[in-house]
């Protein structure tokens, strides 16, 4: 893996004057019910594709205003995230950006970077700053009625930006994820983007293999497992249409990782059928020690 570049920040908490979420769901909801809760924006904008939707967060006392269009949203924006599905980020970016204000600032909550911080850059530059963000929080659960105003608070966030982007509205996004509760760490799109599919989508990856390989079996030995199989398959429970999304978009960076833990796989099943126990017993505290590192 390549060495990753980390910016620390030092954080001074501001108010912005409109916050647009577009396209909530439950990372945007949980946005908008954070930023409520901790008193970040003076006014809270969002916009939902479908209107009754927008019906009902009319009603959410953590709205102060829905928009029916995504350009009405932005119109006099500080800070719009774009929080649609990954593989609408990019159309939105590119539909709201004549309408920005001068100087506004974009980012959004993609799971996958590289392209879509180019793209989304590209469609904007010269009328507002696009810094790519992701934060590390999502759930099987899915829709803004899910969200909550802790979503973030000590999970980390990725902010992406692009070589050259300004480090003024870096450091905007990078205060904003602070100050709804979340560990700030910056690397560059691509860098994100190997970084997550060894930790993120290759877990699903997994989860989901593992869980579509036990589906072929005696369903009643489900209900016989402890608590083991349902931690490691957790995550085989999230939604379906939005890991296709991330696959299509992270899909080199995730065959790379896959065929690394193919050959671990291998190495395991090669000492197992040989008994050699040593190696057996090698990998399984490897893997202990790796695991135990993680903090609390």
């Amino acid at each position: 893996m390549n060495s990753t570049s980390t910016t620390h920040w030092r954080f001074h908490r501001s108010v912005l004057e409109n916050l647009v979420i577009l396209a909530p769901g439950l990372l945007g909801g949980s946005v908008a019910r954070a930023a409520h809760a901790r008193g970040l924006a003076r006014r809270i904008t969002v916009w939902a594709r479908r209107p009754e939707a927008r019906l009902k967060l009319r009603e959410q006392p953590w709205v102060q205003h829905v928009a029916d269009t995504p350009e009405d949203a932005v119109r006099e924006a500080s800070l719009v995230v774009l929080a649609a599905p990954v593989d609408k980020i990019i159309e939105l970016a590119r539909l709201i950006a004549p309408h920005l204000p001068a100087g506004a600032l974009v980012t959004d909550v993609g799971s996958v970077k590289g392209e879509l911080c180019r793209a989304c850059h590209t469609a904007i530059a010269g009328q507002a700053h696009f810094i790519g963000s992701h934060p590390m929080a999502g759930s099987e659960k899915t829709g803004w009625e899910n969200a909550t105003d802790t979503l973030f608070e000590k999970r980390v966030c990725f902010v992406t930006p692009l070589e050259g982007a300004s480090e003024s509205a870096t450091a905007t996004i990078a205060r904003f994820w602070h100050d709804l509760g979340a560990e700030v760490t910056t690397v560059t799109p691509d860098q994100h983007d190997e970084i997550t599919a060894h930790i993120s989508h290759l877990p699903q990856a997994v989860a989901t293999s593992l869980a579509t390989f036990l589906a072929a079996k005696n369903p009643g030995w489900r209900n016989l497992s402890g608590n083991g199989l349902r931690d490691t398959t957790r995550i085989a429970a999230s939604d379906a249409t939005m890991w296709i999304e991330i696959f299509q978009q992270n899909r080199d960076e995730v065959l790379r990782a896959l065929t690394k833990l193919e050959d671990e796989l291998h190495g395991f099943k090669t000492a197992l059928s040989n008994r050699d126990w040593p190696e057996v017993r090698a990998r399984l505290e490897r893997g202990k020690a790796w695991r135990d590192g993680f903090r609390p």
